[in-house]
């Protein structure tokens, strides 16, 4: 794709309300150019107007800033007004912004879809946004949010509808770089949802009439977005796929007015009109472990387009549960956690606590619950991220199945209703580093990603294996190159014949100038996960059973150490910059360790907080320096204090 020169085509709808003929003029300026023509209207009529590349060459534009999602690039936006004028009189004028790139797909030789941006691959990392449960979101809370979606790594959030109140959450996209899939959901789709009766593949909308009202929204939704240049694919549907005759109308707006975007007909395999969509949708949903991403290839493993999955439930830190909950009913786990579940198979936490158990041992407590369980969320989606970013281009996209929560659960959520991240946040956020090395739960291999447009080269990657007394068993060290946008295996690790219970992997990559550039840590189980595929195949679509689980119940006997720590904080602009710094003076592994900035008036956590790095481990005689930073806003009237827990502290 040639992206020297940048042909623009502008366009305006121009109505007269009078009851008279008009005669004016029409304006489009941007970057300091303005083209202009002549129109006329009678009474009562609409005309478009269009400025063509073929009509004025200073539509032509040599060497464009282009957009780029923020992970790739600048996401530039170019500032344009339309106006129109008669008698030497403004009587209107709009100012938006667009971005100039170009979004096109491939298809593997399996047959899936990915897409590019400006002619590059990308690998799409993302999850599904939800608007609060009463529409209330507001710019702040909505800037809140996206800034923990670039926290984490995400380059993508998928609405399963057209969301907001406005166009603010896609203004705040096209200036943060943040992509966006939009369509349609799936309420249309089942009989529950909608109160009338619906097709098997096509859902409810089904009539002549239907079609039409159908149709009809969506050629308004797509004239009303299609000037962001986040917005890089229209989906017609969600779990269903239109009928044939309301697809072929959905084809033919999408061809009208914005064909610039990658046209998708479901989140599901199929078309009505094309047959194969190249994505996939099968799940799962609820709990698989680490090993299921890297070694499946029939249903949600890394490969193809995986447009909504995940791990389940992320059930949050005690101080959200303490809102969500009376006192009463904070322990055990009973209906009124489950109301905070969700439906059908998603109602209650049964496969999430048989797993946390059968992993981290016997639950004592609500603090031993939810401490376990940011544990169990971490470890179970890092993997996720971290197997499609390593079989790219095999596997080009996957969606998590959710990002946030439109009211207070324990399901399907890197962060909850109060702005809270759980350990599955920073999960996510370690798998999407930007240089990145890590672990293949199936090969036993070391994968290394460049998730950048430029080659890293020069790398030293030092690997060290730790037995669970904290004795380093296995070290390597091999210098590397890594190509721009590309994944290499570069290490396959010996069996670690030695390990009785548990062991940890620690993994850094330090540059040509000796600075590290990512650190990755894994504690992993003598007693291998084994998958059950023996099941009916109806359930795979949400959960792929275990055979037997990994044992880490012997983390539990780590030795109880301190850490010191330190918080400095300086101000800039709108926001507090925290420093803390982290040592581990022990000779022993600080294991799985939690820092927060909390009120020290109130003991409760500052929120929303931005931290370099979270639930971090630290090797015998490490120090580690994060920083955290928070709105200033946020910070009035609180006195922000250090906390930090982790697995095997004294508590101290």
């Amino acid at each position: 794709e040639d992206l020297s020169v940048a042909a623009l085509t502008a366009s305006a709808e121009v109505t007269n309300y009078l009851n008279t003929g008009f005669s004016g003029e029409i304006a489009f300026s941007f970057e300091g150019k303005q083209f202009s023509k002549t129109v006329n209207l009678k009474a009562g009529e609409t005309k478009k107007v269009i400025f063509s590349p073929w009509d004025f060459k200073g539509l032509n534009v040599k060497n464009p800033k282009l957009w780029w999602p923020y992970t790739l690039g600048e996401p530039h936006l170019y500032a344009a007004t339309f106006s129109l004028n008669a008698d030497q009189r403004i009587l209107d004028e709009e100012d938006f912004n667009f971005g100039i790139r170009t979004v096109s797909d491939y298809f593997t030789e399996a047959g899936h879809r990915g897409f590019k941006i400006n002619g590059k691959k990308i690998s799409i990392r993302g999850a599904a946004w939800v608007d609060k449960l009463l529409l209330d979101d507001s710019p702040e809370s909505i800037s809140d949010q996206l800034e923990y979606v670039k926290n984490m790594n995400l380059n993508t959030i998928r609405l399963e509808g057209f969301w907001g109140n406005s166009q603010e959450l896609y203004d705040q996209c096209d200036g943060m770089g943040i992509l966006i899939m939009v369509g349609w959901s799936c309420h249309w789709e089942w009989e529950d949802y909608l109160g009338v009766a619906c097709d098997v593949e096509y859902g409810g909308i089904l009539s002549d009439k239907d079609v039409d009202m159908m149709s009809g929204a969506w050629q308004d939704q797509i004239i009303w977005l299609r000037n962001h240049p986040s917005i890089y694919t229209w989906l017609g549907g969600s779990d269903c796929v239109a009928k044939p005759e309301l697809e072929q109308k959905y084809f033919q707006i999408f061809n009208e007015f914005d064909s610039t975007r990658v046209y998708l007909a479901s989140a599901k395999e199929w078309s009505s009109l094309e047959g194969s969509t190249g994505v996939k949708m099968r799940g799962p949903y609820d709990y698989v472990p680490p090993v299921y991403w890297f070694s499946d290839t029939l249903y949600g493993g890394a490969f193809g387009f995986n447009t909504e999955t995940g791990p389940g439930a992320q059930v949050p830190p005690l101080e959200s549960i303490e809102k969500m909950i009376s006192p009463e009913h904070l322990w055990p786990v009973d209906s009124i956690w489950e109301y905070h579940c969700g439906r059908h198979e998603f109602n209650k936490l049964d496969r999430y606590s048989t797993a946390l158990e059968a992993r981290y041992g016997k639950v004592s407590d609500v603090e031993d619950y939810t401490k376990k369980a940011q544990l169990l969320n971490y470890e179970l989606i890092r993997p996720m991220f971290e197997a499609f970013s390593a079989h790219r281009y095999e596997a080009t996209g996957v969606i998590q199945w959710m990002l946030n929560s439109a009211w207070p659960e324990m399901y399907w959520q890197l962060y909850d209703y109060y702005l809270m991240p759980n350990g599955a946040f920073y999960g996510a956020k370690k798998a999407g580093q930007p240089v990145h090395a890590l672990y293949d739960y199936d090969r036993h291999s070391i994968f290394l990603v460049n998730d950048k447009l430029e080659d890293k080269e020069a790398c030293t990657l030092k690997v060290k294996v730790f037995d669970f007394n904290s004795n380093l068993k296995y070290e390597q060290e091999i210098k590397v190159n890594i190509a721009a946008n590309a994944s290499v295996e570069v290490l396959q690790l010996p069996e670690m014949e030695w390990a009785e219970t548990v062991y940890f992997i620690d993994l850094r990559l330090i540059d040509e100038n000796g600075k590290e550039i990512d650190n990755n840590f894994y504690w992993l189980s003598a007693q291998k996960d084994e998958l059950d595929y023996s099941v009916e195949l109806g359930d795979f679509y949400y959960h792929t059973p275990s055979k037997v689980y990994a044992d880490f119940s012997a983390l539990n006997d780590l030795p109880k150490l301190k850490v010191t720590a330190n918080l400095t904080e300086s101000k800039s602009g709108e926001y507090t910059e925290f420093v803390a710094d982290l040592k581990n003076e022990n000779q022993q592994i600080a294991f799985f360790l939690h820092p927060q900035i909390v009120d020290e008036q109130t003991g409760n956590t500052i929120l929303p907080v931005l931290w370099s790095d979270n639930y971090i481990s630290l090797l015998p005689g490490e120090n580690r320096t994060l920083t955290a930073k928070i709105k200033n806003k946020y910070l009035k009237d609180k006195n922000p204090h250090l906390l930090v827990e982790g697995y095997n502290l004294t508590g101290e």
